[in-house]
């Protein structure tokens, strides 16, 4: 075995792909999720923890006398809610759920915390968006998200605590959520009708699950990521029109209705990532082009419909 691994949000779309990689490469992986897995949803030889990470007692109950080699920080969910509109909940869960785990887990032997950053965190600055860049949230999510980078960087700094920060930016692949933007705009245009959607113009950065989970991964060999952070994406812009368009391309029909959405207060309009500290400190580069990537999403679509 390869070590002991904590995926907290396993079950997830990118924690769910995480947890059959890191299982197939050796690792004694367990999951923590908020809400029960159904046995068979469940991966073989995987451990599940079903345990709210924003109750402290819960959580110190769940891993009491447990040891980690390695945390995978997945936990929480992109909202975009405004301060006084669910915002403060969104803080709560996201930033009160790190500290929550630094209290609990055993740091003796632990050799890597990788915490699951958000391309949010650059709010409103120019792209293409690289590490060294100050940080301008725009939300509660995007605050919250800050936070714990700056948490676990002041603790790498002054305690030696080896934290990694990994900032994603648009991961999609075979199995998402509906609700997600590349599925609703497949099951759209799979169905032929009309779907609202923004303008278009935004400039964004796409990549496939599986290159993610490999980067993902990279970062448990390698002691000089600690105390740093990492873009992974594809560094690759495309605009929301031009992407529904090559979706529209690939199934042969669809009827997007540009300009029915809003875009958001401070929406970032050109959003795609600088890429070159992934490939010097990990050695990690995309390698599922997104006409691939997307031919196997709307085969999916297809084959589960």
């Amino acid at each position: 075995m390869k070590g002991n691994l904590l995926i907290v949000g396993g079950s997830g779309f990118i924690g769910r792909n995480l947890s059959i990689k890191s299982s197939n490469l050796g690792y004694s992986t367990t999951v923590i999720s908020l809400t029960k897995i159904d046995f068979d949803k469940r991966i073989s030889g995987i451990n599940y923890i079903q345990v709210d990470i924003t109750n402290i007692n819960q959580l110190r109950k769940k891993l009491s006398n447990k040891l980690f080699h390695y945390v995978i920080n997945l936990s929480g969910y992109v909202n975009h809610s405004s301060f006084l509109n669910g915002g403060i909940s969104v803080i709560n869960t996201h930033f009160g759920g790190v500290q929550n785990l630094l209290e609990v887990l055993e740091w003796s032997h632990l050799k890597r915390f990788v915490q699951i950053g958000s391309s949010d965190e650059y709010g409103g600055v120019p792209a293409p968006q690289n590490e060294d860049m100050r940080e301008s949230p725009i939300s509660p999510y995007s605050l919250a998200k800050v936070s714990s980078t700056n948490l676990l960087q002041m603790l790498y700094r002054t305690e030696e605590f080896p934290a990694v920060v990994l900032r994603l930016f648009l991961v999609y692949g075979e199995g998402q959520n509906n609700e997600r933007f590349l599925p609703q705009v497949i099951e759209g245009c799979l169905l032929d009708k009309k779907f609202p959607t923004s303008k278009g113009e935004q400039l964004r950065d796409f990549c496939h699950v599986d290159d993610i989970t490999s980067g993902i991964l990279r970062t448990l060999d390698i002691n000089e990521v600690n105390g740093e952070i990492i873009n992974l994406a594809s560094g690759e812009p495309i605009s929301i029109r031009e992407i529904i368009g090559l979706i529209k391309k690939l199934i042969g029909s669809g009827r997007p209705d540009f300009n029915k959405i809003a875009y958001r207060n401070g929406e970032n309009m050109t959003l795609f990532a600088d890429i070159s500290k992934a490939k010097k400190l990990l050695g990690w580069s995309p390698e599922v082009g997104l006409n691939e990537g997307l031919e196997r999403i709307v085969n999916h679509f297809r084959l589960n419909k």
